[in-house]
């Protein structure tokens, strides 16, 4: 039986290191997401992304923009 799908918000950064810094911001703001592998609808490359619940979008998008992190792109996808 699989797994119900959900819609969430993927943020993709131009590096790694980028990536980490989201996760380390997230974590210091206690903002809800994780760290995934970039999903193959967005590129077949490999690379970090931030996933978290639609929902939260809008605050992800400010705290991103606080922090100056580099943002390659946002998606909204079924997961």
């Amino acid at each position: 039986m699989s797994r119900e799908k959900n819609k969430k918000v993927v943020f993709t950064f131009h590096s790694t290191t980028q990536a980490m810094k989201m996760e380390e911001v997230c974590k210091k703001t206690k903002t809800a997401g994780r760290l995934i592998p970039v999903p193959r609808q967005i590129s077949a490359g490999c690379g970090m992304a931030w996933m978290a619940d639609v929902c939260e979008r809008k605050n992800i998008e400010k705290m991103i923009e606080q922090g100056n992190l580099e943002l390659e792109g946002v998606y909204e996808l079924l997961l």
